[in-house]
């Protein structure tokens, strides 16, 4: 699924939101789409499953706030 740059609600300035997902993007891990006054982002879900099978079932399955054993 898609969503909005705009709708992450990250804690970060504009610019570093930029930055990151730019580097998202040039990683291969997110697809920018341009609708010219806004911009979706997707995640390349076939291609990181392709390449990492099984990671975004285990990040799916991690609760937010719980800290894995040292």
């Amino acid at each position: 699924s898609e969503r909005g740059c705009n709708s992450f609600n990250l804690p970060i300035s504009k610019q570093t939101q930029t930055h990151h997902f730019r580097v998202l993007r040039e990683a291969g891990l997110i697809d920018e789409i341009d609708y010219g006054n806004r911009k979706g982002i997707r995640l390349r879900r076939a291609d990181i499953e392709k390449r990492f099978p099984g990671l975004l079932a285990l990040l799916g399955a991690e609760s937010p706030g719980v800290t894995a054993p040292r």
